[in-house]
C-alpha cells in the first residue's frame, strides 16, 4: 500500500526558509500528481502547490515566487522549498498524490514562522 511521509518542518524566523520533503513508498512516484495543501486550526485547507507528471508546476498566489515545488522521481520524493516565509505561512503542511484511482495523503509537517 503506498503511503506518503512528510519532513522538514520546523520553527524559523520570518524570512527564513524551510525545504519540506514528501516520501513515497509502496508505489512509484512518477504516475503520481502530487499536491501541497496547508491547514491552519479553524480553517480549511489551503492548496499551496502542485506538480503534475510532466514536472510542470503551479502555485497559489500567496506563495508564488516564494515557494518552489520540485520531484524526484528516482528518490520517490517530492520537495516544497520555501523561501520569504511569513507568519502567515504557518500552519500543518500536507502532502497529497493522485491518479486517476488513488488518492494518498500523508500526516502532515508543522511549520511555525515566528520570532
Amino acid at each position: 500500500q503506498a503511503q506518503l511521509v512528510e519532513s522538514g518542518g520546523g520553527l524559523v524566523q520570518p524570512g527564513g526558509s524551510l525545504r519540506l520533503s514528501c516520501a513515497l513508498s509502496g508505489s512509484t512516484l512518477n504516475i503520481y500528481t502530487i499536491y501541497w495543501y496547508r491547514q491552519v486550526p479553524g480553517k480549511q485547507r489551503e492548496w499551496v502547490a502542485s506538480i503534475l507528471t510532466s514536472g510542470s508546476a503551479n502555485y497559489a498566489d500567496s506563495v508564488k515566487d516564494r515557494f518552489t515545488i520540485s520531484r524526484d522521481n528516482g528518490e520517490n520524493t517530492v520537495y516544497l522549498q520555501m523561501y520569504s516565509l511569513k507568519p502567515e505561512d504557518s500552519a500543518v503542511y500536507y502532502c497529497n498524490a493522485r491518479t486517476f484511482i488513488e488518492n494518498i495523503w500523508g500526516q502532515g509537517t508543522q511549520v511555525t514562522v515566528s520570532s
